[in-house]
């Protein structure tokens, strides 16, 4: 696989679900939150099956009420205790290994992220990785808005035919933002969305980043 990437300049991650494992936080605080309001629970299949951009539509499945309470005072709380517990999430297996075997190449790379961009970065320093990285790349809210306006621009910038870039992600949308750029995409299936829901857009999917170096 890391052969098949030798063709690419540049690869763009997605964070969340691709280079961090953070889905069993994401689950274990949502199911506080449902538990304080009356509402049931999910486990990691049934998460990987509803969660979806844009993320209030996921909130609605999961059957939060809007007329009770704000959308934007519900993500407060989530991600202020998501922020609180990040650090006890773990880089996935074989993470620092695959970015340096593709910087090894001569490959470029960055990370493009639904995350607001000020703690993204704060975050990638954190585990120490921000050096395999030309440019990292977020939003400017909490609220998990669409990642495809920014890649956009950052394609531009990039000045590389698309077909020469590669984005890595875990969800249905990291396939949406790289259509939008006209890039090739590849899925890794132990992030946010399972591998029946990736397995159906056409694109490879990998079961982890392990794959990826097995060669």
């Amino acid at each position: 696989m890391i052969e098949r990437i030798s063709k690419y300049k540049h690869i763009i991650w997605d964070w969340n679900g691709t280079l961090i494992d953070d889905v069993w936080l994401v689950v274990e605080i949502m199911n506080e939150i449902l538990k304080k309001r009356n509402l049931s629970g999910i486990d990691l299949k049934k998460y990987r099956e509803i969660f979806d951009f844009p993320v209030i539509d996921y909130y609605i499945k999961l059957g939060f009420d809007f007329s009770d309470e704000s959308f934007e005072e519900l993500t407060v709380e989530f991600i202020s205790e998501y922020y609180t517990r990040f650090n006890e999430c773990k880089l996935f297996d074989e993470v620092e290994e695959v970015l340096k075997k593709i910087r090894d190449r001569r490959i470029s790379q960055s990370i493009l992220s639904a995350s607001k961009e000020d703690v993204l970065i704060e975050k990638i320093r954190y585990y120490g990785i921000e050096k395999y990285f030309c440019r990292i790349m977020g939003l400017k809210n909490h609220y998990a808005e669409s990642k495809v306006e920014r890649g956009e621009k950052w394609i531009a910038e990039l000045n590389l035919n698309p077909q020469d870039v590669l984005l890595i992600g875990d969800t249905t949308n990291d396939y949406i933002v790289s259509k939008h750029i006209g890039s090739d995409c590849l899925l890794v299936a132990n992030g946010h969305h399972s591998y029946e829901r990736l397995a159906k857009l056409g694109v490879d999917v990998i079961g982890t980043l392990k794959e990826m170096i097995q060669i």
